[in-house]
This record gives structure tokens, C-alpha cells and sequence, in this order.
């Protein structure tokens, strides 16, 4: 008999979240589970996908992001979108880019498809709470991939932000709390570290 999955947030303003939710990935694979690790809002520009793929053949890695940076209009400094240059796509609150929203919408089918077919021990949805920040997905979608969910699966949301109503709908939330961070001197992502 399979045993219970439960539903895991992991949110905050720290650095961790992924990094946290690969962690659980690598546990569940050395215990010969079937894992898929979806990205919200990344593209295959991570280092860490240079070395998942090969992990296992239990695990899956996919990513429905665009290779720019959204933002809401008001949320982002100057300075910041400055920095990013033409890698920043600023929109007005409620007004989400609409080649953005059909391929987070398709990344949200084929979680809801995963959590729920039970060929997963483990579902990561990675950023899919900066998704539900940013307007690409309702907390309605979400609501029912948690409770249409198979009770086997374990399944794991990340991103910045969760609202109240998830953390009750929630198993474990941990938050990731940042106290000290070498961005607010300048430093870039670094490759092998942050990206």
C-alpha cells in the first residue's frame, strides 16, 4: 500500500526555495520514487539542469518560461529594470502578457494531469506561486490541483508570496526568510550558485 502524500509550501523573500525542493527530489529518487520537476516561469538555463537529467531515469524536468523576467508595473525599481535591460517585460497590474499566460496555462494542465494520475511519487511545482503572484494562474486553479490531487502524491509549491489561503491548504510551509543577502551590494547571480 502506497503511503499518503501530503502538500508542501516552501515561500519567502530567502534564497533556498528550489534549491530546497531539488534537495527533496534527490531524497525521494535514492528511495526509488518517480519524481517530475516542473519550473514555472524558468527556461533551461540553469545550471542545475546540466546534472538532473542524468540523475535518474525517475526523473522528468520540465520548464514552461519564457527567457525574460515579468513584472507588475510598481513592483520592480527603475534600477532594477535597468539592469535586466531587454530581458524585462513590465505590465499593468491585471494585464499579464498573454503569450506568457498559454504557456503557463499549458504548464498548469500538465500538473494537474501529474498530481492527479498517481504515476508520480513526487510532483515539484516549482515558482508556481510566482505564477499565482503575477496573474498567469487563479488560486482557484491551484485550490483544485491540491484537492483533486492523488492521495499518494506528494506535491511541493514554490515561489515567494503565498497567500494565506494556500498556506491553510498546506501540510508544511516552510519560509525561506532572508536576513542577509550580497545582491543589495550589487552581486549578480552567480553560475553554480544562484543560477
Amino acid at each position: 500500500m502506497k503511503q499518503k502524500g501530503y502538500v508542501h509550501v516552501y515561500t519567502g523573500n530567502g534564497k533556498g526555495k528550489t534549491t530546497a525542493s531539488i534537495g527533496l527530489a534527490i531524497r525521494a529518487l535514492g528511495a526509488g520514487k518517480r519524481v517530475l520537476l516542473l519550473q514555472f516561469m524558468k527556461s533551461k538555463s540553469y545550471s542545475e539542469h546540466n546534472i538532473l537529467k542524468a540523475l535518474s531515469a525517475n526523473l522528468e524536468v520540465e520548464t514552461m518560461g519564457k527567457p525574460f523576467f515579468i513584472a507588475k508595473e510598481g513592483s520592480v525599481s527603475e534600477e532594477e529594470i535597468a539592469r535586466y535591460k531587454d530581458e524585462c517585460v513590465v505590465f499593468s497590474p491585471g494585464n499579464p502578457p498573454e503569450e506568457y499566460k498559454k504557456l503557463i496555462a499549458d504548464g498548469l494542465e500538465r500538473a494537474m494531469a501529474a498530481t492527479s494520475n498517481g504515476e508520480y511519487d513526487l510532483v515539484i511545482l516549482d515558482e508556481v506561486i510566482c505564477a499565482l503572484f503575477f496573474e498567469l494562474v487563479s488560486f482557484d486553479d491551484i485550490k483544485g490541483l491540491i484537492e483533486n490531487k492523488c492521495a499518494s502524491t506528494e506535491v511541493v509549491l514554490t515561489g515567494r508570496g503565498a497567500p494565506s489561503e494556500l498556506i491553510d491548504m498546506a501540510d508544511l510551509v516552510t519560509e525561506m526568510k532572508e536576513i542577509k543577502h550580497y545582491y543589495t551590494q550589487g552581486i549578480q547571480a552567480r553560475r553554480g550558485i544562484e543560477n
